[in-house]
């Protein structure tokens, strides 16, 4: 489960037969605190690719952007691949299962959410 926010809109593309493939960079702030001998232990924030697949990446691609405030449950998902010199290269995503959009949208848009838009979001494929 992450609480964070969207760094850049997100990238979609479709792939076999149309289907729909969303990736973000989410940010998750861990909040600064200060010790019983007064250090200071600055915020640390950590950034998360995110990638969304289906129904989800279509709802990510009509009502997610920039700064949005996003609840996502979802796996992880490790992966590697060789470079051009041939050096093995790892990464790691989220695969987003789950999805609430956070940020309140302006009153003008809220059409959405009062025609069944998605306050909440699950996968179903």
């Amino acid at each position: 489960m992450l609480i964070g926010n969207v760094g850049k809109d997100p990238e979609v593309r479709y792939v076999d037969q149309g289907q729909a493939v969303a990736r973000i960079t989410l940010a998750t702030t861990e909040r600064g605190y200060q010790l019983q001998n007064g250090t200071r232990v600055p915020d640390r924030t950590e950034w998360h690719h995110v990638i969304f697949w289906y129904k989800l990446a279509e709802i990510v691609e009509r009502y997610v952007h920039k700064g949005d405030k996003l609840y996502i449950e979802g796996r992880i998902h490790y992966a590697s691949y060789d470079d051009k010199q041939g050096r093995r290269q790892f990464y790691t995503e989220i695969w987003g299962d789950n999805l609430e959009l956070l940020t309140p949208k302006p009153a003008a848009t809220s059409d959405a959410t009062e025609n069944g838009g998605v306050a909440g979001v699950a996968d179903t494929e």
